[in-house]
């Protein structure tokens, strides 16, 4: 497992500190989890969405049904990938 950098955070005021412990408590999480969590939604790029969303979107837009999906999951070629060689 890869080593995580650390960040430590000096002086933090007393009353951001223990509403930071209750908001953890709120989510079910330890103080340092919660603000884990914290700074990765801070950095996060906003509006970027993953691509099982955008693929969803799609299929939404073409009206696609589950049967629809089933017909292409039959007739979809199931034969395994072979590697690429550079021989």
């Amino acid at each position: 497992m890869k080593a995580m950098p650390s960040i430590t955070v000096r002086n933090v005021p007393d009353e951001v500190h223990r509403a930071l412990r209750v908001l953890a408590a709120q989510h079910g999480r330890s103080a340092e989890a919660e603000i884990r969590d914290i700074l990765a939604n801070a950095v996060k790029p906003q509006g970027r969405k993953q691509l099982g969303t955008l693929l969803a979107e799609i299929g939404r837009r073409a009206k696609l049904s589950d049967e629809d999906f089933a017909i292409i999951e039959q007739v979809r070629d199931k034969t395994p990938a072979k590697p690429m060689t550079f021989e």
